[in-house]
């Protein structure tokens, strides 16, 4: 927990997942900037907030009952629980997942530039249609990590922007509503093959991996076949466009799969690939924090390639979190797939949830370990 001196007011806030390590803050230079300009200007109309890491911005101008709009369902369960500890009404907020566009119109928009710029243009293009005459975007991110084209996309579909000088090593990119302006419209899914199938993926703006197979997935592909031939129920854990869950159920017509993923847009580009690959055939999707709420020993495989990063910061937090859902979710004697960098040390850090970690393959920089 961290003291947020915001202008609005003092909160407490917290990291959601919760980390080990202390010194990772709730918000940043970034967030601050952000609410420093916002309350130099007149008093705000309608107010769209997009990207809350963790809710500083949503809990800091809760009294103005902003609405809050991102791809991370982690960021929602982190303003949920960040509103509760500073006792603040979650009525005051409304809360848009990233698979729907902001109902509202608004006058003034809050942005924290995503990793993702794809991820990025298609927030942008959906919110054009909702900025009413005079709206101000102002997007916001820690200098390392502002993109060079971000500027260029506020400027291609907002209108014309002006950038602040650094400060606390944050930058601020603010843009102007042109309602003349006439943006592109090219689509911005990406799709390229399924190894080994003749199967096309489709990726939906920010989904991991977008443009082509990640490595990691590629030597992990051939392993599933054997590993998932006779399980029953079998999840895809943080299964970004779906390409080891729809693998497994090629090579398995009888099992029950499981998709869940903490982003709007990978779940919806996973659902829409299983259905294209195997029309007629039912599975679960779920926007999720991991396997919570699954029901403990009911799984017979989980399949895993684990993110190791959240937003910006580099770290095995989300892993060991995904590897321990997983050991309350098999059933005694199921099994975790998980493929991730040698550098990562997972060999090591299975034990700590599994009785047997075995090698199963192996690439110059990935490994596929089987936890038992």
């Amino acid at each position: 927990m961290h003291a947020f001196d915001s202008p609005y007011g003092a909160l407490s806030l917290t990291r959601y997942p919760p980390t080990q390590n202390p010194t990772l803050q709730a918000f940043d230079a970034a967030d601050h900037y952000l609410l420093r300009q916002l309350q130099a200007q007149p008093e705000p109309g309608p107010l769209l907030i997009i990207n809350d890491q963790f809710g500083a911005l949503a809990c800091a101008l809760a009294a103005h009952q902003p609405c809050s709009w991102g791809d991370s369902h982690l960021s929602e369960l982190a303003l949920t629980e960040n509103l509760r500890i500073n006792q603040l009404a979650s009525g005051q907020i409304e809360m848009v997942p990233g698979d729907q566009s902001p109902p509202g119109q608004y006058q003034q928009v809050l942005l924290r530039v995503p990793k993702s710029l794809t991820l990025l243009e298609d927030q942008l293009r959906r919110l054009r249609p909702r900025l009413l005459p005079g709206a101000v975007v102002m997007a916001g991110a820690m200098i390392k990590h502002l993109p060079p084209r971000a500027g260029d996309l506020l400027a291609r579909y907002i209108g014309p922007y002006q950038a602040s000088l650094g400060w606390k090593k944050a930058r601020l990119l603010s843009a102007s509503f042109d309602p003349q302006l006439i943006p592109p419209t090219q689509p911005l899914v990406s799709h390229y093959a399924l190894d080994g199938t003749d199967i096309s993926l489709c990726n939906q703006p920010g989904v991991f991996s977008r443009e082509r197979l990640d490595i990691g997935t590629r030597v992990m592909l051939p392993l599933i076949a054997e590993q998932t031939a006779t399980a029953t129920n079998i999840a895809d854990l943080g299964c970004g466009n779906g390409a080891l869950g729809i693998m497994a159920a090629l090579h398995n017509a009888q099992a029950q799969l499981l998709f869940c993923d903490e982003s709007y847009a990978a779940v919806a580009s996973a659902k829409q690939n299983f259905t294209n690959a195997l029309p007629g055939r039912t599975a679960e999707f779920r926007v999720n924090d991991g396997l919570i709420g699954i029901t403990p020993d009911s799984l017979d495989v989980v399949l895993c390639n684990p993110p190791f990063h959240q937003q910006q910061v580099i770290g095995d937090d989300i892993a060991l979190r995904l590897f321990q859902q997983s050991r309350s979710a098999l059933k005694p004697g199921g099994r975790l797939l998980v493929v991730g960098n040698r550098h990562l040390g997972y060999h090591v850090k299975l034990k700590q949830y599994f009785s047997q970690v075995t090698q199963l393959a192996a690439s110059d920089k990935f490994v596929v370990l089987l936890a038992t």
